[in-house]
């Protein structure tokens, strides 16, 4: 019987460590990786690419803390410690951009986080099939379009002779140079993230619908609860761990607003609400070839979003008991 166990090979991986304990074996890395190395070689490429674009340039957060120039060591010729975080500290140029990456971070995720919700759920509500497809298919589109279109697209809406002056002209208003007014960059760029993004994101909340069982729904129907009442007893949920865990990483990247499409729209007419962090490292760390002085920036900025991811995973774990770790 226990040759006949040891020559079967049950697929089920859980199965077959049950099997090998049973059979006295110990379950080792060695063993596993012997077993299952083809599976294990779909990891080599996704491993090679975090330690060299993610993991060794680390190493060059040492130049926050020394004196780099160019030309000299790559990991600075002098220490000088929290010079450069000083620098920035007393610097009111960096705490202007500095409140701008949070006021336009907080709006991106206070917008463009509910609405992919929104858009799931009613889009799961339609009964036609192919006009639900239609509607997927043209919310989907502007995320594969390229920034520098996207922002060509806004630029020329936007514009005094642009279709949205056009509008407004015509209904007896003034044009309006949305991209020279500081007080109107926020909404301009809010707005083409929603449009961009929003779709695309619906995608991960269909999927969750998806696992929802339909005989809650079907039970809640015959205790008499309509649309909105199975909604938001049984569908909000049934998708809160896929809420909570994207809710999390959207807070990781709250600090790190997109820097390719601010930096295409902004202008020096309205830096004073468009220079967020990630341009203002561009101009002092590659215009400037201020290199030190960038890298305590950005090590500021890496900080503060690690502390609101762990801050975000430890709340969701107390209230929600949904966590990524």
């Amino acid at each position: 019987m226990s040759e006949t166990r040891t020559l079967i090979t049950p697929k089920n991986p859980k199965e077959r460590r049950r099997r090998i304990k049973a059979d006295g074996g110990k379950l080792t890395w060695r063993r596993a990786l012997t077993r299952d190395w083809r599976l294990y070689t779909f990891l080599v490429i996704p491993v090679i690419f975090l330690l060299i674009f993610r993991y060794v340039p680390m190493i060059g957060n040492i130049i926050a803390f020394r004196r780099f120039r160019p030309g000299g060591s790559i990991l600075g010729d002098e220490w000088v410690g929290f010079y450069y975080f000083e620098t920035f500290i007393h610097n009111q140029q960096f705490w202007t951009v500095f409140w701008n990456t949070v006021i336009l971070g907080g709006l991106t995720l206070l917008i463009c986080f509910p609405l992919p919700i929104v858009l799931a759920l009613l889009l799961n509500e339609l009964r036609s099939s192919r006009f639900k497809r239609i509607v997927q298919t043209i919310s989907y589109l502007p995320h594969f379009m390229s920034i520098v279109i996207v922002a060509g697209l806004v630029l020329q809406l936007t514009s005094l002779t642009g279709t949205i002056n056009q509008v407004v002209e015509a209904f007896g208003g003034d044009a309006v140079a949305f991209m020279q007014k500081p007080e109107w960059f926020r909404t301009v760029y809010v707005s083409s993230e929603v449009w961009q993004t929003v779709g695309w994101g619906t995608i991960l909340y269909l999927a969750a619908l998806t696992t929802v069982d339909d005989q809650l729904y079907e039970a809640a129907r015959i205790d008499g609860a309509n649309r909105w009442q199975q909604t938001w007893h049984i569908t909000l949920p049934g998708i809160r761990p896929t809420m909570m865990v994207l809710l999390i990483l959207n807070i990781g990247s709250f600090m790190a607003v997109g820097f390719e499409k601010v930096l295409l729209l902004q202008n020096p007419l309205i830096y004073s609400t468009a220079d967020v962090i990630s341009t203002y490292l561009y101009r002092v760390g590659i215009q400037s070839a201020q290199f030190s002085y960038a890298a305590a920036i950005g090590l500021f900025e890496a900080l503060i979003g690690l502390v609101l991811v762990l801050g975000a995973n430890f709340i969701s774990r107390r209230l929600v008991g949904t966590s990524l770790w």
